[in-house]
């Protein structure tokens, strides 16, 4: 059983900062790609970005300059480091990863709420 826990949500003022952790635990072989995605109320969920085994990265148009998504693989985390924050970055933060126990499936974590205050 996997398991991924986020922490580092809260709230901030507009052009403030957040660091978002996400550590996967359980019976792990490998992990692969690892992401996080938000939802505010009302929408869809969205990629907000990705990072790959290998550490290549790709963003979502809106947050790219502001925000950094890396990986500690050693530590099996995943972190989103946010910066210059807008009100319009307030949403749940899902992590995401790509993990092979005995197969190879995707998992969540349970969210964390991240609010931008103007």
């Amino acid at each position: 059983q996997v398991q991924l826990v986020e922490s580092g949500g809260g709230l901030v003022q507009a052009g403030g900062s957040l660091r978002l952790s996400c550590a996967a635990s359980g019976n792990i072989a490998s992990i692969y790609t690892m992401a996080w995605y938000r939802q505010a109320p009302g929408t869809q969920r969205e990629l907000v970005a990705a990072i790959t085994s290998g550490g290549g990265t790709n963003y979502a148009d809106s947050v790219k300059g502001r925000f950094t998504i890396s990986r500690d693989n050693a530590k099996n985390t995943v972190y989103l480091q946010m910066n210059n924050l807008k009100p319009e970055d307030t949403a749940v933060y899902y992590c995401n990863a790509d993990i092979r126990t005995w197969v190879r499936a995707a998992y969540w974590g349970q969210g964390t709420q991240v609010t931008v205050s103007s």
